[in-house]
């Protein structure tokens, strides 16, 4: 009988995403659904392991493959995937994925989702009530921006930020992005306008970061950035925390430069409540959610797992990187 291929899960997964698979290969998991596999036992594990199925949280780098002797497939779930020595894994023939288009819808509508709360200062007012403040109304108790017919600047016009221009589109607002190349799709269907990346801050009343983090963007969004935003103009960042110069931002926000803020990310996560960030009111802080719903969760956890069956069953993986 031919023994098994090996599976190494940093993170524990409901039983029935994992039993269908259990018949094919011997699957060993981290036993925690809330912490991160320590690094030593994630060292530990990989020496064995024929697949690897990751999260953000694990750093996958040189001296973790290079114990892995044995890896032929690293599965991230996630669609970013700087987490991943990608180079160091093609030296050593070991193949990397991803799980685009199965979070998309869901991570759209989670940024559109910030933006309104942000905008209409949604947290602010339910913290009000909570607290027991509400005691009349007034013209302008907690009055937020408008969003209907608005400009938003989208940077980064990926599969996730075409999503987000079509429910731009829904409210009638106007539609800037920036992007490496022109979305010919986007510009007919969405009437979207391409724009450099000093228009967009400059013209937008919303801008939404959803570029991937690389070198080239890593802290894009830095003080003249938030210089060149209007004083009315509110950030949303859906993307990586490390295109984001945090102190600049705080600075921004503080002395008034832009108007708000609404992040799902951040530059090292988790962040803990003396954040700087977490002590101003006008902004909206989520602790990372953007595909967090059951369904595209549970999608991305069996994608991982599709990748990994084919690339053992020495077929090709459905999402490369």
């Amino acid at each position: 009988m031919m023994t098994k291929s090996s599976i190494y899960i940093t993170r524990k997964l409901p039983e029935e995403v994992i039993e269908p698979y259990r018949k094919l290969f011997h699957i060993r998991m981290w036993e925690r659904e809330d912490v991160p596999v320590p690094r030593d036992l994630l060292i530990k594990e990989v020496k064995d392991a024929d697949g690897l199925f990751c999260l953000l949280t694990e750093k996958i780098d040189q001296e973790v493959l290079e114990h892995a002797s044995h890896l032929k497939i690293v599965a991230n779930m996630a669609v970013g995937y700087d987490n991943i020595d990608v180079k160091a894994a093609a030296k050593l023939g070991i193949t990397v994925t991803n799980t685009p288009d199965v979070l998309t819808e869901t991570t759209a509508d989670l940024a559109f989702a910030l933006l309104m709360t942000t905008a209409r200062r949604m947290m602010e007012a339910s913290d009000y009530i909570k607290a027991d403040h509400w005691q009349y109304w007034s013209p302008l108790l907690l009055a937020g921006s408008d969003i209907h017919h608005k400009t938003i600047g989208i940077v980064g016009m990926g599969r996730i930020g075409t999503a987000i221009a079509r429910r731009a589109s829904g409210f009638g607002m106007d539609i800037l992005y920036h992007n490496r190349s022109r979305h010919p799709r986007a510009e007919e269907q969405l009437h979207a306008v391409y724009a450099d990346f000093d228009t967009i801050l400059g013209k937008s009343d919303f801008v939404v970061s959803v570029i991937p983090l690389t070198k080239e963007t890593e802290r894009m969004f830095d003080q003249q950035a938030f210089e060149k935003m209007k004083q009315s103009g509110i950030f949303i960042n859906v993307s990586r925390g490390g295109v984001v110069d945090e102190c600049a931002l705080y600075k921004a926000l503080v002395k008034k430069e832009i108007r708000a803020a609404g992040l799902d990310v951040f530059e090292k996560e988790p962040i803990r409540k003396d954040h700087p960030l977490l002590q101003l009111e006008n902004v909206v802080c989520l602790p990372h959610i953007g595909s967090a719903s059951v369904e595209t969760r549970m999608e991305m956890a069996r994608l991982c797992l599709e990748n990994i069956r084919n690339v053992l069953n020495g077929e090709e993986p459905m999402t490369p990187v």
